[in-house]
């Protein structure tokens, strides 16, 4: 059943740019009611689809409820990073740099990247850019064809002057 679920949900997002607003929140409404009215995944589901819509209170409640409601793996990182993201488009930087750094030090090896550069953009928010910079650079750094091992010394040099 979760699989078809599954299915059925990445199907709705593969078409959001499809649907009108109210069109794509009343689909994922009615497949996330599908599931109990505190599972996670639907609350975080249901989160996104209200972030993705310009509605972002409703998402930061729904998304700190999805977490609370014992979110795991890569859905409970993503609910992270995407909370993170709307608290500081409104104006809540300082929770969203908090949010991240904790994240930081869970046990989740996926998005890790992600993660890094959504901290930068919360770190500026915040007036500490020479950190964002450095981590930015720290998490660049390996995808590099040449001068990795440099740029990531460099980042690290700034990070400890931070």
């Amino acid at each position: 059943m979760m699989e078809d679920w599954e299915r059925r949900l990445d199907r709705i997002w593969q078409n959001f740019d499809s649907y009108e607003s109210n069109d794509f929140l009343n689909k994922m409404q009615m497949l996330t009611a599908e599931l109990s009215g505190e599972d996670p995944i639907a609350l975080f589901e249901l989160a996104s689809a209200n972030d993705s819509t310009g509605r972002e209170e409703d998402a930061v409640l729904l998304y700190r409820r999805s977490l609370s409601s014992g979110l795991q793996g890569v859905r409970r990182r993503r609910a992270t990073i995407q909370l993170a993201s709307t608290l500081r488009n409104l104006g809540q930087a300082a929770e969203s740099v908090r949010l991240l750094e904790t994240e930081l030090n869970e046990d989740c090896s996926e998005l890790n990247d992600e993660l890094h550069a959504f901290l930068a953009l919360c770190l500026i928010a915040v007036g500490r850019e020479k950190e964002a910079a450095a981590r930015a650079l720290a998490v660049l750094a390996p995808h590099l064809k040449r001068y990795n091992r440099s740029l990531a010394g460099y980042a690290d040099t700034l990070l400890k002057h931070v």
